[in-house]
């Protein structure tokens, strides 16, 4: 049997060798494929660059990287729990920091590892390397070697300069540290700490504890030594003599009778579990070494049941880590160009992921933790750091905290405008959905989910009334309903914050078993079989409540296949205006949205069908604020085969041809001339097409659903849809791998009123 650590080090060893070695690369951001490109990237075009930046050195953030960039920077003498390993052994770790700042915030930054151990010219050599950079992040310096080497540089240069090891630190204890208080209900004046470790981190929590309220003479401070007490000697330093006490007392078994919170960031096993006993009420437990904490989070619960506990590591409740912190303060830092990381952005971000972890969790952090609870409480007082919405929210909170201290040299006009253009580097669809989700603003319609006890239509649920005017209604139970609600802790309860339609047990259903039945009566539907229907089949009930005005739009097709729920949708919805006329995709890729159609009303379009949906998503596709350009894709091209797909679309094209049009169309070609300007312009000079097509219809629907998964599934892409089009808006069928998100943006669609969709 084979060792799990052994595994876990092979995994690990693997994933920093291949495919290639480390877990970096540098990509230009502008093309270089020609001789004009060259002429622009380097000489003669560079130098109108450097003549503009040596103008006004703010432009700096204009013309080159710099406003996006920053270093991590250390020495290697206090690697997490590795110790001095060098600069060189620690090149690992800081490359991986690196990659979260890029991953978590968008922030390009290399590492940069020093072998000087010298404090001072460290500093210097740090100093020296401000003008590449916009920020510096300081790492894994020991102390108070690191002390020493903040100050000098945050002196000397006019950039922020942050040692994460304590300030990041500093700051998600500080959170984690609100709302254990507020769980507890106690106050931060009140409150008696004891902590273990006077190092750079613990100095640094304690620092932070104090600016929000904590009374300096309320914290007890131990190290390996003991008590830190006035008029000790031994293994002192400047930073550790704020915390000493006057007392006789000197261990940390004498000091902790009566504390409230114990914060340990020292070593495995310093506090016993018979110590805890001798805490307050209802005591705080911050054991944050790692990767053994001062003590197992099992033996405190055990001694002390109620006990509130962090750590450091990720296999229990609320971790305490630091990348909850440092990419979204850099982020808010450098796009108002902080010229330093103060007090008050430091406890923006301390109360912007507090405030996030009391908020509804998201559904992206829950599809991320599967089977973690995530109900703010005594096991979540901190957001995960999958949370997209930690860069908007504590991002935002940083650059406007930077705006009214005085330290921000690029003041942002709009912070809202800010957010949303945060939030939409996170969120995909965000910007492309703007224009819809205002849209929608316009009209409270009222929205029927079939599939209502789905978590990730409870989850769309929530957001919709966060984020919407829109009103939704869910078909289910509601005592599975109300259950699920309370245990992914979301703060909508059915009755209070919705309507419902419960399957087994509603008022109405005489009412919709007999609405059902006047439709289908001539269509072989028996009253006993409309009363079975309208028991047990959602997307039914939905669509009659369409029907009879009691909801503006369904929404379904969460799990089954698409034409099973079609069926339905058909037989209920559709009449002399409204049938349904094809499924439009929208794929947002790296470079744009892309539309795809027709993925799974008709299986083969006829000319009229083709045309008909060409007319619909030229009308969708407006919705988003795009000017749509319909390419007609075979693999004919311009009428160079005589295949049945290729007529079909030559035939569509002229049924198009025959009446003025408010849209761009040209075919039938292939994918890659569609998307190709110049490969167009050389097969057909004279195409009425300008730039890439941005829809594709397609002759069958296998073309057009293949085309669609493989890029979902190979290129990246995030599907918006399917828009079930020709229906009014009155109903729309999503896929089973539709995200909470996705549904949300669904609803947004569905939200818009009817007029304006076809």
């Amino acid at each position: 049997m084979s060792d799990p650590n052994e595994t876990l080090r092979q995994a690990a060893l693997n994933y920093h060798e291949f495919p290639k070695p480390g877990k970096l690369e540098i990509r230009a951001t502008k093309p270089l494929a020609n001789g004009r490109d060259l002429a622009r990237a380097y000489s003669p075009g560079v130098a109108e660059a450097c003549l503009e930046i040596k103008a006004d050195p703010a432009n700096a953030s204009r013309y080159t990287s710099r406003g996006n960039l920053m270093a991590v920077v250390t020495n290697g003498t206090a690697v997490l729990g590795l110790g001095n390993i060098g600069a060189l052994a620690s090149k690992p770790v800081m490359e991986g920091k690196a990659v979260l700042f890029k991953k978590f915030a968008d922030i390009d930054c290399f590492d940069i590892e020093l072998d000087e151990a010298d404090p001072e010219r460290l500093a210097d050599i740090v100093c020296a390397m401000a003008p590449t950079f916009g920020a510096i992040n300081l790492e894994d310096i020991k102390a108070p070697d690191c002390f020493i080497v903040e100050r000098i540089c945050r002196e000397r240069m006019n950039i922020p300069v942050f040692h994460d090891d304590q300030h990041g630190t500093a700051i998600v204890v500080g959170a984690a540290a609100t709302n254990a208080l507020y769980v507890a209900n106690k106050r931060w004046e009140d409150i008696k700490i004891v902590s273990t470790g006077g190092g750079a981190a613990g100095i640094a929590c304690l620092n932070m504890l104090v600016k929000l309220g904590v009374r300096r003479e309320n914290i007890w401070l131990c190290d390996i030594h003991g008590l830190v007490y006035e008029g000790r000697t031994e293994d002192m330093n400047p930073q550790k003599s704020e915390f000493a006490q006057v007392s006789n007392l000197r261990t940390l078994e004498d000091v902790i009778d009566g504390a409230d919170l114990f914060l340990g960031l020292s070593g495995p096993n310093v506090l016993k579990a018979e110590l805890l006993k001798k805490m307050a009420p209802r005591p705080i437990i911050f054991a944050l070494a790692n990767p053994t904490p001062e003590i197992m989070p099992d033996l405190a619960r055990e001694a002390v049941p109620d006990a509130i506990i962090a750590t450091g590591r990720s296999d229990f409740p609320n971790q305490v880590n630091n990348v909850l912190c440092f990419p979204f303060i850099f982020r808010g830092a450098l796009d108002v160009g902080a010229t330093q990381i103060n007090d008050a952005m430091q406890i923006a971000c301390v109360d912007g992921i507090a405030e996030l972890a009391r908020a509804t969790t998201s559904a992206e952090a829950a599809a991320a933790y599967q089977g973690e609870p995530m109900t703010f409480g005594a096991d979540y007082l901190i957001p995960k750091p999958f949370d997209p919405r930690l860069s908007g929210i504590v991002s935002t909170a940083v650059a406007r905290a930077a705006m009214e201290s005085a330290v921000a040299e690029r003041p942002i006009e709009d912070l809202d405008a800010y957010k949303a253009k945060l939030d939409a580097s996170v969120f995909k669809s965000a910007l492309l959905m703007r224009p819809v989700f205002e849209a929608s603003k316009k009209d409270a319609r009222r929205i029927v989910f079939a599939e209502g006890e789905d978590e990730r239509v409870l989850r769309a649920a929530q957001a919709i009334l966060e984020e919407t005017s829109e009103q939704p209604i869910l078909i289910g139970r509601p005592s599975v309903i109300e259950a699920r609600c309370e245990r992914m802790g979301l703060d909508i309860r059915p009755g209070r914050d919705f309507r419902m339609v419960n399957p087994e047990d509603d008022p109405r259903y005489r009412d919709y078993w007999t609405s059902y039945h006047e439709i289908m009566k001539r269509r072989g539907v028996t009253p006993d079989l409309a009363k079975a229907v309208m028991r047990t089949n959602t997307t039914a009930i939905g669509a009659v409540m369409v029907h009879r005005g009691e909801a503006d739009s369904l929404i379904c097709g969460t799990f089954g296949e698409y034409r099973w729920h079609l069926n339905y949708v058909s037989q209920v919805l559709s009449d002399k205006d409204h049938h349904p006329h094809g499924a439009l995709s929208m794929m947002i890729l790296e470079d744009g949205p892309l539309f795809i159609a027709d993925t799974h009303v008709r299986v083969f379009p006829s000319p009229e069908d083709l045309a008909e949906t060409a007319m619909g998503a030229a009308r969708h596709v407006r919705r988003f604020g795009i000017e749509p350009k319909i390419a007609f894709c075979s693999q004919s091209q311009f009428g160079n085969q005589g295949e049945d797909s290729g007529k079909r679309l030559r035939a569509a094209i002229a049924l198009l041809d025959a009446k003025p049009r408010d849209f761009c169309y040209e075919g039938e070609m292939n994918i890659d001339t569609a998307l190709d300007e110049e490969l167009r312009a050389r097969l057909l000079p004279d195409n009425r097409m300008e730039g890439p097509a941005n829809v594709l219809i397609f002759s069958n629907a296998d073309a057009a659903s293949g085309v669609r998964n493989i890029l979902k599934m190979k290129g990246g892409g995030l599907e918006v849809g399917p828009i079930l089009m020709g229906m009014g808006n009155r109903a729309h069928i999503v896929s089973p791998s539709i995200t909470a998100r996705g549904l949300l943006n669904m609803a947004a669609i569905a939200g818009t009123p009817v007029a304006t969709y076809g």
